[in-house]
């Protein structure tokens, strides 16, 4: 069995590969009369299409997506949304020498292992071109948020990048899409980071990154206990994320140096229901949302492509030194910002309507 889809309700089945004629999404569950049209869409893909910057890969591909079904007159009818993105700047030819060969610290061996057969060009299924669809079913699940729950807001920034990190004392939303690295810090803090990278690139090496994702005006109650928690999906979502390799919710890891008295968040009773004196659970407590912001963190591995040479084996086990050739991310972390935002935006939705589905409005009335 091969695993291409995820959601409950709302599911998105991604299909394609890096050097294929084309990769999509099939996007099943989508409430009807949700407005729809590829301009909207292309907002997002917009923000993680490659190409734009020096910092990034300079494949060069417009992300252009297709509405093949699903919507009509502007909005969804209820019934599967394809989307397609056509691929029209592949160079396979950079990746004939690796047809034989592993990468060190890409798919290619297990892939192998697994099927027998692969696509090398590009990493095939496991590339991270694969994540435009994903981009583009997020562009649906927001507008369909958008009309579920008015002002909720889902914002993606980079919090670390190496040995270089954000300045959380001067954190700020504006600024996030106002430079290459989606930082919430001015252009100073900017100039740092890029000078960082390039030292790298110069040096034929590449670096990891860590990604934190907030959603804000989800309401309380969404999510269900053991089995169905919103932070089950939330990390399995992320996790699925090509080069990841580590996700937390609200504090995460950092909660085993804390005492019960500094982690638990305490309650208060404000003018419109709870209050909490700071938000150490992310969001989430006992898989169910509590109404304040939803934070998620993962951290993704330096990009495995890089000139730099590498000992790995052929596929008749004979060993070879590798140098990977091609147009890389020399952080994928980077582009790795709007994939986060759309698979919180899918799994959120996801849940809104499972919670609408089982319960309606909020049962527990507090005050």
């Amino acid at each position: 069995m091969s695993v291409n889809s995820f959601g409950h309700l709302f599911r998105v089945t991604t299909w394609g590969e890096s050097h294929g004629p084309a990769l999509g999404a099939t996007v099943d569950g989508c409430p009807p009369n949700v407005p729809v049209d590829a301009e909207m869409l292309q907002v997002w893909l917009d923000k993680r299409r490659p190409g734009q910057n020096k910092n990034t890969t300079q494949r060069n591909e417009p992300d252009a997506v297709k509405i093949l079904s699903g919507v009509f007159d502007g909005k969804s009818t209820g019934t599967p949304i394809q989307l397609m993105i056509e691929n029209t700047d592949q160079r396979s030819r950079d990746y004939g020498e690796i047809s034989q060969t592993f990468r060190p610290g890409h798919a290619d061996i297990t892939y192998h292992q697994k099927y027998g057969n692969r696509d090398y060009r590009g990493g095939g299924r496991s590339s991270a071109r694969e994540t435009a669809a994903r981009v583009a079913a997020g562009g649906v699940a927001r507008e369909a948020i958008k009309a579920l729950v008015p002002g909720l807001e889902i914002k993606g920034y980079m919090t670390r990048m190496g040995d270089v990190e954000i300045d959380r004392d001067a954190f700020d939303w504006d600024a996030i899409e106002q430079n290459d690295f989606w930082i919430p810090n001015g252009a100073d803090k900017a100039q740092e980071w890029e000078d960082y990278l390039q030292a790298l690139r110069k040096a034929h090496d590449s670096v990891g990154a860590e990604i934190e994702v907030v959603a804000r005006g989800v309401p309380a109650g969404i999510g269900a206990p053991i089995y169905g928690k919103l932070d089950t999906d939330l990390a399995a979502a992320m996790m699925s994320i090509n080069a990841v390799k580590g996700v937390e919710i609200g504090e995460g890891m950092a909660a085993a140096r804390l005492k019960g008295t500094e982690n638990a968040d305490e309650i208060y009773m404000g003018e419109n229901g709870p209050e909490y004196s700071s938000n150490h659970a992310g969001g989430i407590l006992g898989g169910i949302s509590t109404g304040q912001d939803v934070v998620v963190r993962f951290a993704v591995k330096p990009t495995s492509s890089i000139l730099t040479p590498r000992q790995s084996i052929r596929i008749d086990g004979s060993p070879i030194e590798v140098v990977t050739k091609g147009r890389h991310d020399p952080c994928v972390g980077i582009r790795a910002v709007p994939v986060a935002e759309a698979m919180m935006a899918c799994v959120i939705l996801d849940h809104l309507l499972l919670h609408r589905g089982q319960v309606g409005e909020n049962q527990g009335k507090i005050g």
